[in-house]
């Protein structure tokens, strides 16, 4: 290396080694920051007293800052965040009978209250057979008045015949005494014919009166069985006539039946709104052919009417929240901007063994038609609001928590003291405490490893903030 190279390097450094070797011996000879002289060789001067605060190189020992959080109820909230979709009930109205459509009333889009009537259908043979039917019904009823008025007569011919009885009766008991007295004037004859006090010829006629008398009384007996049989007779034509009243009631019945199935058939013909809704579909328009659904192929829906003043918001949940969902649960659903407050309306109760999902429904009241099928939109809900629940956050465990217990720094008296607790369910965010622990305690959140149990630090209480995002109401 040239001569005049190494003289340009030379005094450089020797400028800097004279700088640093002063700056050395002045910072060595100045005082402490407490007043207190050091000398050169690094020792204390022995006339000054010892100072708490100075560590063994003479500087300040500084107590460490941490910051500390404290224990809450009804922060540990267990909320499940899915995507959900809107469906509503619709229904595609088909025709029960085949026919020509003779009018509709209503087109897309367009607004239906219920039992508004959409279309009807001309079935003439089905309005033909309800006025026979009709008919039916008047002529059976009709044969029930005959049959009653029959009850009346046979009721009339067996008072008749009861009176008959008593008539017959009362013949033959007057036919008794004038046989007895037939019989006794004929004695009497006979009598007198044997003392030959009155010719044969007497005794005869007297004779002839009394067999007389005792065919009268044998005529009055056959009277009163006769009677008493046309009046049984009278009483079965009562019963039977009353089964013709009963059988004539059954007509009418069957008849009533028959006019109410062609009347259903007949009311087919007239399309209804089930429900208010919008007409979502059409299919056919005057005059065309409807054939009626079930009579082969596949007959196309005259009209599609979709449900607007309700909807359902369809949710899948997994299997790790499906356990703690029921219906009434609170639930918010956020749908193109705009926050619905809802509760679980109803839930599957089983899973998808595919999927591991629960499917769950939430009805959301539509009054203004906002809400349309097939939109989607975040659903949140509340599983447990865990208002009874002390938890903590888990980045204050020291270490690794096992069998339902961990270790957390407490800072009491502004010392840290190592305190176990019981720990029960964990969110990954937070841990529920079981024991251990109260509301008011101050725990070191995130502690450094140079801590331990006893040393002093200088804690600064960490506000978490309140999860009202989280809570719909």
């Amino acid at each position: 290396m040239p001569t005049r190279t190494l003289q340009w390097l030379f005094w450089p450094t020797a400028v800097l080694l004279v700088v640093g070797t002063t700056a050395f011996l002045w910072y060595n000879s100045r005082p402490h920051r407490h007043g207190s002289p050091v000398h050169t060789s690094g020792k204390k001067d022995p006339a000054t007293p010892p100072n708490d605060d100075d560590s063994e190189d003479g500087q300040p020992a500084l107590t460490p800052g941490v910051k500390v959080v404290k224990a809450r109820y009804g922060a540990m909230e267990h909320v499940t965040v899915q995507v959900g979709s809107v469906e509503a009930d619709e229904v595609q109205l088909h025709s029960m009978v085949t026919g020509i459509l003779k009018k509709q009333t209503v087109l897309i889009g367009q607004h239906v209250k219920k039992g508004n009537v959409l279309a009807v259908i001309d079935v003439p043979e089905l309005e033909k057979q309800v006025e026979r039917n009709a008919a039916v019904v008047e002529h059976a009823k009709a044969r029930v008045k005959q049959m009653e008025a029959k009850v009346v007569i046979a009721r009339a011919d067996l008072k008749a015949a009861e009176a008959q009885i008593v008539y017959a009766e009362a013949n033959a008991k007057a036919a008794a005494p004038m046989l007895a007295f037939r019989t006794m004037y004929h004695q009497r004859m006979k009598d007198l014919f044997a003392t030959n006090s009155i010719e044969l010829q007497l005794v005869d006629e007297s004779k002839e009166r009394k067999d007389a008398a005792r065919e009268s009384e044998n005529a009055a007996k056959a009277a009163v069985f006769t009677a008493r049989a046309q009046a049984m007779s009278a009483d079965a034509k009562i019963q039977l006539c009353r089964a013709d009243v009963v059988e004539a009631e059954a007509q009418v019945k069957i008849a009533s039946a028959e006019l109410g199935k062609s009347e259903a058939q007949f009311n087919y013909a007239t399309i209804v709104a089930p429900f208010d809704g919008i007409i979502t579909q059409r299919a056919f328009y005057l005059g065309a052919v409807v054939r009626a659904a079930g009579t082969g192929g596949n007959p196309l829906p005259m009209l599609t009417v979709q449900r607007t003043d309700s909807m359902r918001v369809i949710v899948q949940i997994p299997d790790t929240d499906a356990h703690a969902a029921d219906p009434g649960d609170s639930t918010q659903v956020e749908l193109d901007g705009v926050k619905y407050a809802a509760k679980i309306s109803r839930i599957a109760r089983v899973e998808d063994p595919q999927t591991r999902l629960m499917h769950v429904e939430i009805d959301l009241p539509n009054p203004k038609g906002r809400i349309r099928q097939g939109m989607f939109g975040k659903v949140t809900i509340l599983l447990d609001s865990a208002a009874n629940k002390l938890s903590l956050e888990s980045a204050c465990l020291k270490g690794k928590a096992e069998n339902g217990e961990g270790t957390v720094l407490v800072v009491r008296a502004g010392k840290v003291q190592l305190t176990k607790i019981k720990i029960g369910g964990d969110n990954g965010k937070r841990v529920e405490v079981l024991a251990g622990l109260t509301k008011d305690d101050e725990v070191i959140l995130q502690s450094p490893a140079s801590l331990s149990d006893g040393t002093e630090v200088q804690a600064t209480l960490v506000e978490e903030p309140q999860k009202q995002a989280t809570n719909p109401r």
